[in-house]
């Protein structure tokens, strides 16, 4: 996959949440507020101030006025992944971001898939259908790796002359999704990052592919169906999550192996397996850190400070998901396939001349199809 794009730089948390209707609350804040006030509650970089001039993100409708002097209605919320397993809520304003990376928006579609490497101390990737981030509270950020380049999902992000090599080294058709669902199922950590191993046998291959297709379909779903664990095994609230008084914070969070019971705050959840509890990502408890993220407290006078006070229903919602998520991949990883045959060298992909990748596979693909609006209202350049 060798277009790559650095991971975002927000300059600011405000912009994210875990709800929608706390982005709003902040735009409201924000657009009321005027001059010096405006400017402190925005928070300004170098990159960034409320007098900055900036265009809109591509497929984004927004106000291109300086947010000094027209702040403009709030922006519709959109769903992003911001760290392993986190998705949140943005306002997809480029005035508020620092940098957003307008290509990767450019080439995001219904069909869109990234891939993104976490470190050490868990899977050494991750999947999403949801655009990311690729920032990661656990450690260092890598680049996001997009399945395709352009939103029409024609132009697969691989490199030229692969799939009609694969397809006639294992005798198999060979898709980029089936590309895609074989790297989640073998890629291995390596010193200049995730390695992929290319199998000669195609039973290994159609193992693989499998494998990957149903990791997936937890990881990164295009249907929007949820998960579902068996009757008997689904978690359930058994408790209300309610804040308590106490020296770490008003949700703390625990689990009971015993009971198979996760405690937040006053509140348990159950049967909770423990392969869920223990699923980490860069070394980090996925499902504490994802709890901690939403109930940590905002400075007072800040837009980060305005956030729920009581823990919302759709968050319960989006926990259990999360669980059965976690419970889900963690049963899967045993039965994950290895690549144990003999693989495709590196001089095979260059006597094929797959190797090396020409100049222009590591950019973006042409897409703009749809015209784009410049800064304050002016047309961009074609």
């Amino acid at each position: 996959m060798p277009w790559s794009v650095a991971p975002w730089r927000p300059g600011r948390d405000w912009p994210l949440a875990a709800e929608p209707e706390t982005l709003r609350r902040r735009w409201r804040a924000l657009a009321e507020a005027e001059g010096e006030r405006r400017e402190a509650l925005f928070g300004p970089t170098r990159a960034r101030t409320t007098r900055s001039s900036v265009a809109p993100l591509p497929g984004r409708p927004a106000t291109t006025g300086r947010l000094a002097r027209d702040p403009g209605p709030c922006p519709e919320p959109v769903r992003v992944l911001d760290g392993p397993f986190d998705a949140r809520w943005l306002l997809p304003d480029h005035r508020l971001l620092d940098t957003a990376r307008p290509e990767l928006w450019r080439a995001h579609g219904p069909h869109s898939r990234y891939l993104l490497e976490t470190g050490s101390g868990g899977p050494p990737l991750l999947a999403t259908a949801l655009l990311p981030t690729g920032r990661n509270p656990y450690g260092r950020a890598h680049p996001v790796r997009p399945l395709h380049r352009g939103p029409d999902a024609a132009d697969p992000n691989l490199a030229p002359g692969l799939l009609p090599y694969l397809a006639e080294e294992l005798g198999l058709p060979v898709t980029a999704e089936d590309v895609f669902a074989w790297i989640v199922c073998a890629a291995v950590p390596g010193s200049r990052g995730c390695q992929v191993p290319l199998p000669r046998q195609a039973g290994e291959w159609e193992a693989g592919v499998a494998w990957g297709t149903a990791a997936l379909a937890l990881l990164a779903p295009l249907d929007g169906a949820r998960p579902r664990l068996p009757g008997g095994r689904r978690p359930y609230v058994r408790a209300p999550l309610v804040p308590v008084a106490g020296e770490e914070g008003p949700y703390p969070v625990a689990y009971d192996k015993e009971s198979e019971s996760l405690l937040v705050g006053g509140g348990r959840i159950a049967p909770v397996p423990s392969g869920a509890w223990e699923f980490t990502c860069g070394g980090v408890r996925v499902m504490a850190e994802w709890v901690a993220r939403r109930t940590a407290v905002g400075a007072p006078g800040t837009l980060e400070g305005l956030a729920p006070g009581e823990w919302p229903q759709e968050r319960t919602r989006e926990l259990l998901e999360l669980i059965t998520v976690l419970a889900l991949l963690a049963e899967a990883e045993a039965s994950r396939p290895e690549v144990a045959g003999p693989v495709l060298g590196e001089a095979e992909l260059r006597a094929a001349g797959v190797l090396p990748v020409p100049a222009a596979a590591l950019r973006p693909g042409p897409v703009l199809a749809v015209r784009e609006e410049g800064p304050e209202g002016q047309s961009a350049l074609w």
